[in-house]
């Protein structure tokens, strides 16, 4: 006697970006489960599916947004009542990845604490982890599990090309994000440049960017960044490039985090076009003129088709997601 296995695909939502879910779900023509998600009264979170998920192909959609501990425990929670309502496979899906700026020790006596993160995520019973351009690809080696690393260039490159922008020049803001610079710079034919930037010693937050490499003067600048946080880095190189003679000096980063006092600066910076993903919800509060908000759902859906069907996830983005 023989049996073909059914299989089936679950897609779950935490509750820090359920619009994104929603708009994943519509691209992959499924149902969002249902995690019925509550908390008591001293605010410990509690899930039960609202229907059965055994045998299910489980995927586990938060992104760690602020409060982050609240939405990471919520992720793990998600997890482990999935893996106990006996889930063939469960794949978190983290469109941000908190904590991934701590993937190393840059002084004595700090947590590496990506890696604890990582470790969480395992122990909660994720047998897969699906995210969007980490801070460090490092963190990758960081599983013990599968882990498949998306990029949003795709999306951000493809919005360039439609603006049709003469004499552009790529640049990065810092020397770390040269290479992904590079990248877009190869895939737009345009030229590249750096900004030589460093951060006080002892300080959070601050940044002093010093020089400019590369031909910028009457050209429309675009910085290319993993994320926006407080804004220091991309508004001091703004500053840098414009006074170097940039025409326009636009920057497109994929997670918008915007803690204050970001969204003033950037209005108030050199800036004249910030473009973002919805990796992160960004309140109608936080939205300002400049502000461009780009779609990763069709990435992610795509990806997760692929997990599903056990193709490659690396053929979505030509090989270019692995670092």
């Amino acid at each position: 006697m023989e049996f073909t296995p059914r299989r089936r695909l679950a897609l779950v939502s935490g509750r820090s970006h359920p619009e994104l879910a929603r708009e994943i779900a519509d691209k992959l023509g499924v149902e969002l489960g249902e995690a019925n998600l509550r908390e008591f009264a001293n605010g410990e979170i509690h899930c039960r599916y609202g229907s059965s998920i055994r045998g299910s192909d489980v995927f586990i959609v938060q992104t760690h947004c602020g409060p982050v501990n609240d939405s990471l425990m919520e992720h793990l929670i998600m997890i482990d009542a999935a893996k106990r309502a006996s889930a063939k496979r469960i794949t978190a899906v983290c469109p941000y990845y908190g904590y991934s700026r701590q993937d190393r020790k840059a002084t004595g006596r700090e947590p590496i604490t990506a890696k604890l993160v990582a470790d969480m995520l395992s122990v909660a019973g994720a047998d897969r982890v699906v995210s969007v351009d980490l801070h460090s690809g490092q963190i990758q080696g960081f599983f013990d599990v599968p882990f498949d690393h998306l990029t949003a260039a795709p999306v951000l490159v493809d919005y360039l090309r439609r603006q049709d922008v003469p004499d552009l020049v790529v640049v990065a803001p810092d020397a770390g994000r040269v290479k992904v610079a590079e990248r877009f710079s190869q895939h737009l034919s345009a030229d590249l440049a750096l900004v030589h930037k460093t951060r006080p010693r002892g300080k959070v937050n601050a940044v002093e960017a010093r020089e400019v490499v590369g031909d910028v003067e009457g050209r429309t600048c675009v910085l290319i960044d993993d994320m926006i946080d407080t804004a220091g880095t991309i508004v001091a190189a703004a500053e840098l490039l414009a006074d170097r003679g940039a025409a326009e000096v636009w920057c497109m980063a994929t997670h918008a985090v915007l803690s204050d006092p970001a969204v003033d600066r950037l209005k108030n910076s050199a800036l004249t076009k910030v473009v973002v993903t919805n990796t992160l919800p960004i309140p109608p509060e936080r939205h300002f003129d400049k502000l461009e908000i780009l779609s990763v759902a069709e990435l992610i859906s795509d990806a997760i088709d692929a997990v599903f069907e056990d193709t490659s996830v690396s053929e979505i983005f030509g090989g270019e997601n692995l670092a």
